[in-house]
């Protein structure tokens, strides 16, 4: 799996195309339209499913104490606001391996 190449966005959209027999530009579009709704509904409701595959959710961070690396000196690190991913169990129960 380590020499394994990962498939980039040229491909992806030229095997939806091919797969449900459209232009590339249209797959290309369909991928630009889920993009779009994934960022309105997480401004909305703080999340997005994609159902077998992932759910994104806004999670707020609270402001903390930290060390810097390199010095050890400690710092604060201000609140923010981050975007998490879920991968759904079914999804991760087909990859991984059972123990």
């Amino acid at each position: 799996m380590a020499d394994a190449r990962r498939m980039g966005k040229s491909e992806l959209f030229s095997h939806f195309a091919e797969r449900f027999e459209m232009k590339r530009t249209q797959a290309r579009e369909f991928f630009d339209e889920l993009t779009a709704l994934s960022e309105k509904e997480l401004k909305r409701s703080g999340e997005f499913v994609l159902p077998g595959m992932v759910k994104l959710v806004v999670q707020k961070r609270k402001a903390r104490m930290g060390r810097n690396p390199a010095t050890g000196e400690a710092i604060k690190i201000p609140a923010k606001t981050v975007v998490k991913a879920r991968i759904a169990k079914q999804l991760k129960d087909a990859v991984l391996p059972r123990k």
